[in-house]
């Protein structure tokens, strides 16, 4: 008698076990999905990678058919035209100066959209600019 109201008292854990996989692999599926925001192929180039800062960068996204997407505002999956890109970029570097502005171009965008972009961001008093690349 004891041994059955032994093994009635233990819990089965193997269904919790099961659930947390499976939210596990969710997780796993959508957080990059989450974090990248426009899909972009970039150039895959060796580069020495930039140390790390301690503010987040701006970055200006030139997506293949040369629209630009800034990570930063309401909408992020939405394009922006000239004059928001240079009204927002103002703005942040007004709050704060030293804000790292990157331009994420996609590799098969038209060599003028990259250039047009970076001369937007120039009119914006933007200093330096990075480019972002994939390593090989």
């Amino acid at each position: 008698m004891s041994k059955k109201r032994r093994a009635m008292a233990e819990i089965n854990v193997v269904p919790y076990i099961d659930v947390m996989l499976v939210l596990l692999i969710i997780f796993m599926i959508t957080a990059p999905i989450v974090q990248q925001g426009v899909e972009v192929e970039l150039p895959k180039v060796a580069a020495n990678s930039l140390p790390p800062e301690e503010q987040e960068p701006v970055i200006l996204t030139v997506s293949k058919t040369g629209e630009y997407y800034l990570n930063v505002g309401d909408n992020l999956k939405k394009p922006v035209n000239d004059e928001t890109v240079v009204r927002r970029i103002a703005l942040i570097l007004k709050q704060k100066p030293q804000t790292p502005v990157l331009v994420r171009g996609d590799k098969d965008v038209n060599y003028g959209s990259v250039t047009t972009a970076m001369v937007l961001l120039q009119s914006a008093g933007v200093e330096k600019v990075g480019l972002m690349t994939d390593q090989p």
